[in-house]
């Protein structure tokens, strides 16, 4: 409206000069029609904020629905495109299915074909694998994240034994389950599902293997995705009238539980749930506490294992009368025990061992009456974990350098620095008993522990013939298992060196000369590792290949916090036994084992030790953790890397002019210190003639012991890659390095 006025007054000015008479009246008319528009002005300014409001939401509305309608089909085609796939993506849960068999008269064979079948019927593919012709060591872990379904269908052959196709998987498997360097944690991820196949007949050992695998596999963190099936070959007893129909009833199941699986189902549901509680998720809750339980078991085993205490004879007779002892009886039962602990103290001093220089045993009239010292719960614990026991107190247990070794996969420490042949090496202890509790203990102390032999006490005779039909009954078992050379095999089941270092402190068996020299007399080298409290059994030690001692720190402070020897006067010990190591004419071997935040600033004090004892090698090698034990605060913080070892190794050998730097073993986290007469004409001589060795001990043996040798005696060249500094950094370039696929599973070591 007031531009409109305006308007007017401008066209009145033009023309006035014309028409006066005219726009006199257009005036009149304008100043009455302005004066309106004045007096209303409120009006006008409410109706134009009406109009412009009305206009600026229109706008606002159009631009909102333009910002959401797609700029163009093609762009919405493609953003449809990527939902689609995305959602195939999330739909594949299941990618296949594998059926592992140990079949023995080709019925788990006949069960694997037919289960293939009607899974690749579902449109699911499936492998057929013989367990003969699978390596567990290289590829099982493959299947923590291949979302592959593996399904194990296992007959139990002679005594509860595997059938001779399943018999290396089976072996892996259980060593993998017990050995720290796997980790509980290995096959997390992994689905499986087992059957077994067995004859009820023979009561106690029913469907052995099939239960083993699946504890096995459930101890790595395996997933398994239904109940164990069990077939019964015995058709009185068979759940379904044979055991072929006990297949097809598990199968069925287990092809359900595939649907499920697939489908992105995580178990498996009757439909019989009722108020929010399912009876299959009660089913697999049971299974899992069963399961718990069952390794709740395994470590109470473990745990009885760490004790050596008199009591503990006493402890078990009790428990023999009933698991569950009445409150009114708990004061009798203590009397019982302290009555009991009185009396063997008692006889202790008319009945105990002592150690003597002659190496002689006093044997006592009521020697028999003496326990044993691998208790019924220590034997099934050490079975468990791999170990051959022989008698009651010694034990063999295959290196997994051995089993390397054999397949091609290079050699342990001992190998690079001294020439052992790895594959050719039986680690053997004749004493499972130990006078320390090191932090680092590989066994978590599943050993007893004394000051002295206080136990009943084999022939040594005994132990070496036992030890090495052992050793060559689990070489054997390597027959035909993927990988093993067959030259090394057979080399294999000839023994050519003892590693006395398994467990335990084998300077404690009383008969420990006549033990070295029975392995002489059979051409077997002896590596003997003492923890350094017994320095009168060093002195009157035989002649050895090579002797060690631990030195696991320099102080005694840092040593009673690391080895937590048994022994009040452990220091005089130690050092008494360095100076009693400095006497020997062999060769001789201080062991560092680095543990970081513990030992490792206390350079200048093992100076002072190596000068005690001149030993000829001094080996550094970094701590290997062992897992979580409650026996030890170790962790893997402790642990140092290589360079750090090395670091520390060089920092050393700047402090000792005699020594110097000969090998290195980065596998192992290990380098080795030489003294200086090693080196001949600028060339180490770390190695051992092993040939010259027996010879020399024999005509030592022949003259009485009049004619001595020394170290220098049997020497032999190094090889070039086993120098420090070498491009191999101490592996054998004769072998294949392999490296693991799954490289978060740290199974280092020696």
């Amino acid at each position: 409206m007031l531009f409109l006025a305006v308007v007017s007054c401008l066209l009145y000015c033009t023309v006035s000069a014309e028409k006066p008479g005219a726009l006199n009246d257009v005036w009149d008319f304008t100043e009455s029609y302005l004066l309106t528009v004045w007096q209303n002005r409120l009006y006008v300014y409410t109706t134009a904020a009406v109009l412009i409001g009305v206009w600026f939401t229109v706008n606002m509305l159009f631009k909102k629905k333009k910002m959401v309608d797609p700029i163009s089909p093609l762009l919405y085609k493609s953003v449809k495109k990527q939902e689609l796939s995305t959602e195939t993506e999330k739909v594949i849960h299941v990618s296949g299915v594998k059926v592992f068999y140990g079949s023995q008269t080709g019925t788990a064979k006949g069960f694997a074909k037919e289960l293939a079948g009607d899974v690749v019927a579902q449109g699911i593919q499936c492998e057929v694998i013989d367990m003969k012709e699978y390596d567990p060591e290289d590829r099982l872990a493959e299947e923590c994240t291949s979302k592959m379904i593996c399904v194990f269908l296992v007959a139990t052959y002679t005594d509860g034994q595997p059938t001779e196709s399943a018999e290396w998987f089976c072996k892996w498997l259980e060593e993998a389950s017990t050995d720290f360097r796997y980790g509980k944690t290995y096959l997390k991820g992994m689905r499986y599902a087992v059957f077994g196949l067995g004859n009820s007949v023979y009561v106690g050992h029913y469907n052995t293997v099939s239960k083993n695998i699946d504890k096995w596999l459930w101890m790595l963190s395996a997933a398994r995705i239904m109940t164990r099936g069990e077939g019964d070959c015995n058709v009185v007893k068979s759940r379904h009238g044979s055991v072929q129909a006990d297949f097809q009833a598990w199968k069925t199941k287990f092809l359900n539980r595939l649907q499920a699986l697939a489908k992105g189902e995580k178990k498996a549901c009757s439909g019989k749930c009722k108020n929010g509680s399912c009876k299959n998720k009660k089913k697999h809750k049971e299974e899992a506490e069963d399961s718990q339980s069952l390794a709740e078991k395994n470590n109470s085993e473990e745990e009885l294992m760490e004790s050596s205490s008199d009591a503990e004879s006493s402890a078990e007779e009790e428990k023999s009368h009933g698991s569950v002892i009445d409150m009114e009886d708990l004061g009798n039962v203590m009397n019982r025990m302290k009555k009991a602990k009185r009396m063997e103290g008692d006889e202790e001093d008319s009945q105990r061992v002592k150690l003597s220089k002659q190496n002689g045993v006093r044997k006592s009239e009521s020697e028999e009456e003496r326990r044993e010292m691998i208790t019924p719960a220590l034997r099934d614990a050490l079975t468990k974990q791999g170990y051959k026991l022989i008698g009651s107190h010694s034990g063999v247990k295959l290196c997994r350098w051995t089993k390397s070794m054999l397949r091609g996969r290079g050699g342990c420490y001992k190998h690079t620095f001294y020439g052992i042949e790895s594959h050719r090496c039986m680690e053997t202890t004749p004493s499972l008993a130990c006078a320390n509790k090191c932090v680092f203990c590989w066994r978590h102390h599943t050993n007893p522990v004394g000051t002295e032999w206080r136990w009943k006490m084999d022939p040594a005779e005994k132990i070496i013939q036992e030890a090495v039909e052992n050793h060559r009954n689990m070489i054997r078992q390597f027959r035909g298992v993927p990988g093993v050379r067959p030259e090394r095999f057979e080399e294999g089941l000839a023994v050519k060196h003892c590693a006395l270092s398994l467990v335990g402190e084998p300077i404690m068996y009383p008969e420990i000369n006549s033990f070295l020299r029975l392995l002489h007399q059979q051409k077997i080298s002896s590596f003997l590792v003492t923890n350094a409290q017994f320095p009168e059994e060093i002195r009157s030690l035989v002649p050895v290949t090579q002797l060690y001692v631990s030195v696991d720190a320099s102080t005694k402070d840092s040593l009673k916090k690391i080895d937590r020897p048994l022994f009040k006067d452990f220091w005089q010990r130690f050092m008494d036994s360095l100076r009693a190591l400095g006497e020997k004419q062999q060769r001789t071997v201080y062991r560092l084992t680095l543990v970081k935040a513990w030992n490792v600033d206390e350079l200048k004090a093992y100076a002072d030790l190596i000068a005690l004892g001149q030993p000829d090698f001094i080996e550094v090698k970094g701590v290997t953790y062992c897992g979580e034990s409650s026996a030890s605060s170790l962790t893997m913080a402790n642990v140092p890397w290589h360079e750090e070892v090395v670091y520390f190794v060089q920092q050393l050998a700047n402090l000792l002019p005699d020594y110097e730097i000969a090998c290195e073993h980065e596998h192992s986290n290990c380098l080795l210190l030489a003294h200086h007469k090693f080196k001949v004409e600028g060339e180490w001589w770390t190695w051992i003639d092993y040939k010259r060795f027996q010879e020399l001990i024999q005509e030592y043996e022949e003259s009485g012991g009049t004619k001595i040798f020394s170290a220098m005696d049997y020497m032999a060249k190094t090889p070039s890659w086993a120098i420090f500094g070498a491009r191999e950094r101490g592996f054998d370039p004769s072998d294949t390095r392999f490296q693991r696929k799954n490289k978060t599973k740290d199974i280092s070591g020696c």
